[in-house]
């Protein structure tokens, strides 16, 4: 198995971001992330992250560097490095072949945008065969409230997102219309994980607001 999903357990980070927060971005101990960090490298040897803004940037990795590239997806073919996505609800996609691998960034944003037909378009140019997709632990169609506004916009292109919420409120299922984008590319996918929400070892910042980053790893 050449991936693996995070959770919040067994880091060094205390308080909302309790324990092993993986993003510098929220507020938490520069120190304890770089810690928790660390021990991922440890374990996985280099990690490329991104700095993700919602877009549908896909960035090919060829080496590291000390900057992490602005995009939502990263791709990479050399075998050596594995490659993060951060998220506390947004979708941890893992994109797999053999020739290269993805972590793609997806949540409602990125659905619309159409990230993950990007990541795959750059995956093939790159000569990918037989991918699959693995979908990592998010915010479930019970949980994911949204306003009409925002439930049209989304479910107009995407139907299978449409859902409720246990209060009979309109929401979105990101995941299952995922799933449709993903087989309508004849990718095979397995789903990992429930919903961040649900699950207390896991961040989510619709539950908690102020809280720390999981991420999704993949290496060839």
């Amino acid at each position: 198995m050449n991936y693996r999903f995070t959770n919040r357990t067994g880091g060094a980070s205390t308080g909302a971001f309790a324990s092993a927060n993986l993003g510098f971005h929220v507020g938490d101990n520069p120190e304890q992330v770089a810690q928790n960090r660390a021990q991922l490298f440890e374990e996985f040897g280099p990690v490329a992250f991104m700095t993700q803004v919602h877009g549908d940037r896909v960035v090919v990795v060829e080496d590291l560097s000390d900057v992490n590239p602005t995009a939502d997806a990263l791709v990479t073919g050399i075998l050596g490095i594995t490659l993060a996505v951060q998220v506390a609800d947004c979708i941890p996609l893992l994109l797999i072949s053999s020739q290269s691998v993805a972590a793609v960034h997806v949540g409602r944003k990125g659905l619309v945008n159409g990230v993950t037909l990007r990541a795959l378009e750059v995956m093939r140019d790159m000569g990918a065969r037989d991918i699959r997709a693995v979908v990592g632990p998010a915010i479930c169609g019970v949980c994911y409230e949204v306003s009409a506004e925002i439930f049209t916009e989304v479910t107009a292109f995407h139907p299978a997102a449409a859902s409720k919420s246990a209060r009979g409120n309109r929401a979105l299922d990101l995941p299952s219309a995922l799933v449709k984008v993903l087989e309508g590319q004849n990718i095979t996918v397995e789903i990992v994980g429930g919903c961040t929400v649900e699950n207390s070892e896991l961040f989510s910042y619709r539950r908690d607001g102020l809280t720390g980053r999981q991420a999704g790893l993949v290496w060839l």
